[in-house]
């Protein structure tokens, strides 16, 4: 009698952990402000940036896993993905930004800190505590040779040599500055709201012409009409 041939089991790597997106409103207002404003400014880039979705790094093991608030990684497809795979990406990230709490700062700071320096050789590591409420409440760590160095302020912000961006904090929230334009990246919100008062200016401009051009019409109307009104008279005479 033949033996039968059994298939391996399909192992299943969840796309949730049953954790919430993020511990507050805040939390989560700018872990999505931080997300879309790199997917826009790599938007012409072989960038991937995401957040919250669950990163698997062991083939074969759904246990191993993490969900940073933001990441980047270069030289992958822009793709919407359901989870993360690293030995199907072939890249782990280059970026991870965790928005901590007094709950988590210390996962951030030991265990993830680890993850990321010598499982997934994460090149820039930054913790920011939107609430200030631990202290530092905003730390960044380069790796080199294979550890984890804190990166240095210059002018309050944090200088990516990943992004080639800078993290500090503007009007009280963490932002992402651009050195080469001397210009703060703006998040989606604020780019819709500028984009809705140059559209304002803009009509109320061209209102401002139309009128004056209707004003100049008529003037030059007036003008010929007393012309030729003065023709008719010199005429008669």
């Amino acid at each position: 009698m033949k033996q039968k041939i059994q298939s391996a089991p399909t192992i299943i790597y969840p796309e949730s952990d049953g954790k919430p997106m993020a511990e507050t409103d805040k939390h989560r207002d700018l872990m999505v402000d931080c997300i879309q404003t790199l997917q826009h400014h790599f938007r012409d880039d072989p960038v991937y940036v995401s957040g919250n979705l669950l990163m698997y790094y062991e083939q074969g093991n759904p246990k191993k896993s993490v969900a940073p608030d933001v990441f980047v990684v270069f030289g992958v497809s822009k793709k919407p993905r359901r989870t993360y795979l690293t030995w199907e990406e072939g890249n782990t990230p280059d970026f991870v930004l965790e928005l901590a709490s007094p709950s988590t700062f210390r996962e951030d700071m030991r265990r993830k800190k680890d993850l990321y320096a010598s499982v997934l050789a994460v090149k820039e590591y930054y913790i920011y505590d939107p609430y200030g409420e631990i202290n530092p409440n905003f730390i960044g760590f380069r790796l080199i040779d294979g550890t984890y160095q804190e990166i240095d302020f210059v002018d309050e912000r944090l200088r990516s040599d990943v992004l080639n961006l800078e993290l500090g904090e503007h009007g009280g929230v963490l932002r992402l500055y651009n050195p080469l334009t001397e210009q703060w990246l703006q998040p989606p919100t604020e780019r819709a709201e500028h984009a809705e008062e140059r559209a304002q200016h803009a009509e109320e401009r061209a209102q401002q012409e139309s009128v004056a051009r209707q004003n100049v019409e008529a003037e030059l109307a007036k003008a010929l009409l007393e012309i030729e009104q003065l023709r008719a008279k010199s005429n008669i005479g």
